[in-house]
């Protein structure tokens, strides 16, 4: 009796060890995401975003996504929040891809929850289920290996060493590179959410689409610079750190540019 409660500890232990590609950034910098964002809402954005989350705020609304995976019935969810791209696209080949993009990833699902989300007559469960999803989203895809190559699943069959502890590329781009600094969600956006409003306005013009690309030439470094079984640690902190906060920090900002957009007017 005892043996076997220990063996289904075990196996439930492994099953929630096993890298995913659906996690992004982990629970921490989500919600670095997500306070940024918050910081450059518009009033009325603010006003509308209140009606639907209540007292939840952005940063905590922000890893819903993921901790809805315990939830067998929401499964389906779990293509939503990565897109698979081959590596070595030109600009116009990638975008050309997106065009015709209809398979279930977070490009197409993004499209799906901001025409939602503009639909005043949505039902309020669809709402909060919808806008939760879209603050997710837009972190996930800010996350390079989130934007990764099919073949290694955006890093998750790539083994490393985060120092001396086995691990594989994608883990180390979503929680120990963050993790390793040692700040909490509040005292990380303030040390990095620092952006004039010519450089908010620039980014926020860019569609969706640019986002993706940029993310994907950042994923192209990180595949370029690692080598398997490497033993990673202070100089690829070094190395990574300011790449890692300005993608929290556009995460932030082109959330608020998209809130804004649905919800400002």
């Amino acid at each position: 009796m005892i043996i076997n409660i220990f063996k289904k500890v075990i196996l439930i232990s492994l099953f929630f060890y096993l890298p995913s590609q659906t996690n992004a950034w982990g629970t921490l910098g989500h919600r670095i995401v997500g306070q940024i964002a918050e910081s450059y809402l518009t009033p009325n954005a603010k006003k509308e975003i209140l009606k639907i989350l209540g007292t939840e705020s952005i940063a905590m609304a922000s890893n819903w996504a993921d901790f809805i995976k315990s939830d067998t019935t929401m499964s389906y969810l779990s293509r939503w929040h990565y897109i698979d791209i081959k590596g070595g696209m030109s600009y116009t080949e990638f975008q050309s891809y997106l065009k015709h993009d209809t398979v279930t990833d977070a490009y197409t699902k993004l499209n799906f929850l901001i025409r939602e989300l503009k639909n005043k007559h949505l039902a309020k469960d669809k709402k909060i289920m919808y806008l939760r999803l879209l603050i997710h989203l837009v972190g996930d895809i800010h996350q390079p290996l989130h934007v990764g190559h099919p073949e290694d699943e955006g890093g998750n069959k790539i083994k490393v060493f985060w120092f001396n502890a086995p691990i594989n590329l994608h883990q180390v781009w979503d929680t120990r590179l963050i993790d390793f600094q040692q700040l909490s969600y509040t005292e990380y956006t303030d040390a990095i959410n620092h952006t004039t409003k010519a450089q908010r306005i620039a980014w926020q013009k860019q569609p969706l689409s640019e986002w993706l690309y940029q993310t994907y030439q950042v994923a192209q470094k990180v595949y370029s610079d690692i080598k398997p079984d490497e033993k990673l640690g202070y100089l690829y902190n070094f190395n990574y750190l300011d790449i890692l906060n300005q993608q929290l920090l556009r995460g932030g900002v082109h959330l608020a540019g998209l809130l804004n957009e649905i919800f400002g007017s």
